[in-house]
């Protein structure tokens, strides 16, 4: 596969993973500073990594969560709960997913993730917040 079909399958998998609202908004927003930068992801993250066979989509989604839990990467874990929702995660599953990484990544960065995903989920429809 050469470069330009790998960004195109990217920017496929891409909008079936994150959305294709977020997708359109990302292109309407793209620009001549942020575009190397995108173009980027969606050739080498997208067109390749998540293009891989070897874990299904819904692992990546978890690993993702877990892993920008672990940067403490909030704005960017909002965009991977979406993610994991359209890959077909439960509630139930990202909440474990987060659950584990307090013994990992420390009780502040696993409460900073909670909030984000409690905000998500609330948003889709998926959880009922009080307070």
């Amino acid at each position: 596969m050469d470069i330009e079909d790998q960004r195109k399958k990217g920017r496929e998998i891409l909008g079936e993973v994150i959305g294709a609202a977020y997708l359109e908004r990302r292109d309407a927003s793209t620009n001549d500073f942020n575009r190397p930068l995108r173009e980027f992801s969606e050739t080498y993250a997208f067109g390749d990594i998540w293009a891989r066979p070897g874990l299904p989509r819904k692992v990546r989604s978890m690993l993702c969560m877990a892993m920008l839990t672990a940067m403490g990467k909030p704005a960017e874990l909002r965009l991977h709960v979406n993610s994991a929702i359209n890959n077909g995660c439960t509630v139930e599953e990202i909440q474990e997913v987060l659950y584990q990484t307090v013994a990992y990544c420390g009780i502040p960065a696993t409460i900073e993730a909670f909030k984000v995903a409690e905000e998500v989920l609330a948003e889709r429809g998926l959880i009922q917040r009080k307070g």
